[in-house]
């Protein structure tokens, strides 16, 4: 594949989400993945063969959308400046930097003005109850959705453009977008949705891992690489805890600890043991360290498919 192909949507892909993030009055689709997901959800998840229906649903989604942006990417190559517009638009959708550090920020904005109305703006953007949680509790959050999202919005869409194109990254998407609707272990989607989360695992095994050390090279901070290999894996998720990891190193702070799920008390580990109070500054310092890497990231496969033969 001609380098200009990857080089080019990647690049203005990056400068858009820079620029704009994700406006809510854009049409998105995340937005239409989630409303198929939901449809196909309320359909088979019902009577005998939970696990397989769940697993053919994955499947389908997945093989749909591969397969459209595989055409369409094809097809486009016949007229150039079409599949420019198309794949720079995707690599765009596909991002979710600036949106994410402007929640993160958006919180801590928030808390200045009570307490309840940081946990209000919190549970915009985790999974976890945030009604009980206090200051420092809402800004220990705040750090470990910025982390793991820095994996799964930005480095693993990146990654997998980079081996396969947009289909690649929007094959990711879709899998990610499964696994954050239907990935639990409650009762309703334990059994449905265990395929959708076990292959969301395996295909942020590497991306996880990647970002760890991305953050610690843009910090100068890989004498950390003890720590992050230590605390990484006790997660529960055998990917999450890494870029968490790797942010509890940098800022020399501990995360994890129990937390309620769905009405549930879930026993995470703590990562890291320096239960410091966390100041309002260190935002920027967050967003200044999720910005880096994705900088760092783009330009490391803009290099590699410039100098491939």
């Amino acid at each position: 594949m001609e380098y200009t192909l990857i080089i080019v949507p990647l690049i203005i892909g990056y400068v858009l989400d820079l620029i704009l993030g994700d406006p809510r009055w854009l049409p998105h689709p995340i937005r239409l993945f989630g409303n198929t997901i939901a449809i196909g959800e309320k359909k088979m998840n019902t009577g005998s063969f939970i696990f397989v229906k769940g697993m053919l649903l994955t499947l389908l989604l997945v093989s749909i959308v591969l397969l459209f942006f595989y055409t369409a990417q094809k097809l486009l190559q016949l007229f150039p400046i079409g599949y420019y517009i198309f794949t720079s638009i995707f690599v765009f959708f596909a991002l979710a930097n600036k949106s994410l550090i402007d929640e993160g920020k958006a919180v801590f904005k928030a808390l200045k003005q009570g307490v309840n109305q940081g946990r209000k703006r919190l549970s915009w953007i985790v999974g976890r109850e945030t009604d009980q949680l206090n200051e420092q509790q809402i800004k220990t959050a705040v750090f470990e959705t910025m982390s793991e999202n820095l994996s799964d919005g930005v480095i693993a869409p990146l990654f997998y453009y980079a081996l396969f194109g947009i289909s690649g990254a929007m094959g990711y998407k879709m899998i990610n977008t499964l696994d954050s609707m239907i990935g639990y272990k409650s009762e309703r989607y334990i059994n449905f949705g265990k395929f959708a989360a076990k292959l969301d695992d395996v295909v942020n095994y590497l991306p996880a891992r990647i970002t760890a050390i991305l953050m610690l090279v843009v910090t100068a901070k890989l004498h950390k690489i003890p720590f992050v290999l230590k605390y990484g894996k006790q997660h529960a998720s055998p990917n999450a805890g890494y870029p968490e990891a790797a942010l509890a190193a940098i800022l020399d702070c501990k995360f994890g600890g129990p937390n309620y799920y769905h009405k549930k008390l879930v026993n995470k580990p703590y990562i890291g043991t320096n239960d410091r109070i966390i100041e309002d500054r260190e935002i920027k310092a967050v967003a200044g360290i999720n910005q880096k890497v994705t900088f760092v990231f783009v330009a490391i496969i803009c290099s590699i498919y410039f100098f491939l033969p």
